[in-house]
């Protein structure tokens, strides 16, 4: 499959068709849909949800999703939402990037769980993956009924064929495939680092903007949507299904990804990171962290995420008098870092882009040793411009619980803790 370009605008009703005269007019499900096409309802809300929060889309296929085999177990031990229920390390925690994996995988064989909490059965919290591949997914399909898929690439483009069409993803982009879709991933330039965030709570949204007015932040009009491209192949496939964080198979001898046409706003879509309008402070201070907000999950608590996506883009910095990089701080929220370009600005060394940092709830962290030293000492009365960078973070309400696997990976770094160590004591007083 070949892309057909993009509509644009996030969560937008959309109406697209690879074939002209497909889409029925004044009605969603006729008794006979044009070129002898099923038609399909896909919700992602319940049906009474506030029309401003309803997301649906209707689909016109030429086989209903209904038509495949049993499913048995699969296996795929890395990929999971088996958070545990022992104790939670307050450490500080902080990997190199994943290994490229020595034998052939693609992109579900190599996902790796970093962590998470909550899980699909309770509707809220997040899986935190990171993935490495080297081949295509080859006559597979895969489709996570438990959330949304967060993806972050960070070295390598990833072609993503899904039902409603194409998506092709760089580094500094995003995709978003909504729970329910099913897709394949095929990598352009033969393998493939990144990041994904699960999110099993409210669907990811755009935040509000409250005293900022109308702009700024990520704008609506540069999330894009694939038009409709459909594949009519029959052939011996295999359709993976994440139900309940298992992974189970099903035969399936046609291709899932033939919806000729679709209208609504239930989509996968892409965003490109570099397109974030950033705002900051022009006199003295840092505003919070979440100027940065790119999408959220909210949850039951007003004013509280289930999962925000925050990034730290180039920007200006032009606060006089004020120490510029991120401060020491503890957070009621939970932080995973990942840097996908560049140096993060508030790391000396060892934070490498593929890499990844996990700072639970109420762990102190904030710069380096080396970090402190340079900022102290720099000339805040001109701008700093930090260039050629793109870090960012899933913060959740919940503590997100390391898994056995990222805790004993042979990449974790194991003496993350003693960059802090060299803060020696500055007190004088008197002074």
């Amino acid at each position: 499959m070949q892309s057909n370009g993009y509509q644009t605008g996030f969560g937008n009703e959309f109406a697209t068709e690879a074939l002209p005269g497909t889409l029925p007019v004044g009605r969603n499900s006729p008794q006979h849909v044009a070129h002898d096409l099923y038609a399909e309802q896909l919700t992602g809300t319940a049906f009474t949800a506030p029309r401003y929060a309803n997301r649906r889309s209707w689909l016109y296929r030429i086989r209903p999703a209904a038509v495949h085999g049993r499913f048995e177990p699969f296996e795929q031990p890395r990929f999971h939402n088996d958070f545990g229920t022992g104790p939670v390390t307050p450490e500080k925690l902080r990997w190199s990037p994943l290994p490229m994996p020595e034998q052939p995988a693609d992109f579900i064989e190599g996902l790796f769980t970093v962590g998470g909490n909550g899980g699909p059965a309770a509707a809220s919290g997040v899986g935190i993956h990171v993935y490495a591949a080297n081949r295509d997914m080859h006559e597979r399909f895969f489709c996570n009924a438990d959330g949304e898929f967060l993806i972050v690439p960070q070295q390598g483009r990833l072609h993503i064929e899904t039902e409603l069409g194409v998506l092709d993803v760089e580094p500094q982009e995003i995709a978003v495939i909504p729970r329910g879709i099913r897709y394949r991933v095929t990598l352009p330039d033969g393998q493939a680092l990144g990041y994904v965030c699960e999110n099993f709570g409210a669907l990811l949204r755009l935040p509000d903007l409250g005293p900022i007015g109308s702009n700024c932040l990520a704008n609506p009009r540069d999330f894009h949507y694939p038009n409709a491209a459909y594949e009519d192949v029959d052939g011996q496939f295999e359709l993976l299904t994440k139900f309940q964080g298992g992974l189970w198979r099903s035969d399936i001898g046609h291709s899932p990804l033939d919806v000729v046409a679709w209208h609504g706003n239930y989509a996968p879509y892409k965003y490109d990171l570099r397109r974030f309008n950033v705002l900051g402070s022009i006199s003295f201070d840092h505003p919070d962290p979440s100027i940065f907000l790119v999408l959220h999950s909210p949850s039951d608590t007003p004013g509280t995420s289930n999962v925000d996506f925050a990034i730290f883009p180039p920007r200006i910095l032009a606060m006089q008098d004020t120490f510029r990089p991120a401060w020491f701080h503890r957070n009621v929220a939970s932080e995973f870092m990942g840097l996908v370009h560049g140096i993060y600005d508030a790391k000396a060394e060892g934070f490498l882009p593929g890499g990844c940092s996990l700072h639970n709830c109420m762990t102190g962290h904030g710069p380096d040793a080396a970090t402190f030293e340079k900022a102290s000492a720099v000339d805040t009365s001109k701008p700093d411009y930090v260039k050629d960078t793109m870090a960012i973070m899933f913060e959740t309400r919940a503590v997100i619980r390391p898994v056995a696997q990222a805790l004993d990976a042979s990449h974790r770094q194991m003496d993350y803790p003693n960059v802090w160590m060299g803060l020696r004591r500055r007190f004088t007083p008197g002074a």
